[in-house]
């Protein structure tokens, strides 16, 4: 029987909890490959379309933190990306240079199989809010569960709270902007590639 001072919320959560551990007992992963995981080496996934101030805040202070950190160009089939793989890629680049632990890559498939298949123990993402956090643990714990990884969250900056590659795109695209305003949400440069894709 429920404790009637306890609220359905922490309830919920305790399930899940017993649940995660529950799956991980039933399915165990290679423990010793994990074990020999670089524990200094961290990948940070997404498809960077384009990259953003939120995003280079979040690898710069990763950075911090990692020996050595992979930021990890990849597709998202539910979106439609402006740049290829190789243009997103070379925007990090070219806004990473000044960090001598960052190596950028481009990859396809799932992101905790990549991950495994360099050697990281652990996949960074950034957070803005409790809509971001609730879809994150969602990954984080399938991650956990079928491949030994662990997520590490780091809360995005204040200023970069509600920085959007996809709001950013749809400014472009449709709105009247000023260059000067939009360059800080992401580079200026990025910015003049946004509008010469968007809108020729």
């Amino acid at each position: 029987m429920k404790d009637p001072g306890v609220s359905t919320a922490v309830v919920d959560d305790r399930l899940r909890v017993a649940t995660i551990r529950n799956l991980w007992d039933r399915f165990p992963t290679d423990r010793q490959g994990i074990m020999a995981a670089n524990s200094n080496l961290a990948v940070f996934p997404g498809t960077f379309d384009p990259v953003t101030y939120g995003h280079l805040d979040i690898i710069e202070r990763a950075s911090r933190l990692y020996e050595t950190m992979i930021i990890a160009v990849g597709d998202n089939p539910l979106k439609k990306a402006v740049f290829t793989p190789a243009e997103r890629r070379q925007m990090v680049v070219e806004h990473t240079r000044h960090l001598p632990n960052i190596d950028v890559q481009t990859f396809t498939g799932l992101t905790v199989e990549y991950a495994r298949s360099v050697g990281a123990k652990a996949i960074l993402r950034g957070i803005r809010d409790n809509v971001d956090l609730h879809a994150e643990l969602e990954i984080a714990t399938t991650n956990l569960i079928i491949g030994g990884i662990e997520t590490v969250f780091l809360m995005t900056s204040g200023q970069h709270m509600l920085t959007s590659s996809t709001l950013i795109k749809q400014i472009v695209e449709i709105g009247r902007y000023n260059p000067d305003q939009l360059a800080k949400l992401v580079p200026l440069d990025v910015a003049k590639k946004l509008e010469q894709r968007l809108r020729g």
